[in-house]
């Protein structure tokens, strides 16, 4: 089944709509964003899901931050991830106490031989240490959440080697295509599940349905 990752999550009620609906990971902005939480904050709303038995996984998304604060702020509030959205090398990665998602931005000029290229030297330098590739839309000056998408045709043959997410100008009306095009191991979302600038629960809750019936239908096609 595909994993789904509701991103940008800032406030208690939208965390248990993400828990609710069923998605697989929810993810909390530390770096300056619109959606920014304090470590505080985030306790909060990782603690308010204790009494989920199947919770979501928390991630933590991080720009250029120091490795030393990225693990007190993780042990701090309890998460799970560490998503590294900046321009952070494999060796820092290797500082990270948590597992990884690490970042890697597609443009037009990108190819799949390219970011297969990268993904094999971060696997030699993180040797055992399990991680994994989220490919989003590089846009000057942003770190993410742009709703911008990239050429998923990118992504299918880097799918087919390492586990992978796909963001970037997602919503509950294209990730059934995504999914089809690409075949990734998960898919993230923010700006597509927002309405102005909050999260909107039916839409949270319309594109873990879409995302689920996709693998529905996709399973049971011979």
């Amino acid at each position: 089944m595909t994993k789904i990752k509701i991103c940008g999550i800032s406030r208690v009620e939208h965390a248990h709509a993400v828990a609710e609906a069923g998605a697989d990971f929810m993810g909390l902005v530390f770096a300056a964003s619109k959606r920014q939480v304090s470590p505080q904050t985030a306790r909060q709303i990782i603690t308010a899901l204790d009494d989920y038995e199947n919770r979501p996984e928390t991630v933590g998304v991080f720009v250029n931050t120091p490795p030393a604060d990225i693990n007190n702020i993780a042990a701090f509030c309890g998460l799970d991830w560490i998503q590294l959205s900046g321009h952070e090398s494999w060796e820092y990665c290797r500082q990270i106490e948590k597992p990884a998602i690490k970042v890697i931005r597609v443009s037009n000029a990108d190819d799949t031989a390219k970011i297969i290229s990268e993904l094999s030297i971060g696997s030699k330098v993180l040797n055992d240490r399990s991680f994994i590739c989220l490919l989003d839309t590089d846009i000057r000056g942003s770190y993410g959440g742009t709703g911008h998408s990239f050429d998923w045709k990118v992504a299918a043959g880097i799918s087919e080697r390492y586990p992978v997410i796909i963001a970037g100008g997602l919503s509950p009306d294209n990730v059934e295509q995504v999914i089809n095009t690409a075949a990734p191991w998960g898919v993230d979302v923010s700006s597509g599940v927002e309405t102005g600038d909050s999260k909107d629960i039916s839409k949270i809750q319309a594109f873990v349905r879409a995302v689920r019936r996709t693998d529905e239908e996709d399973t049971n096609t011979p």
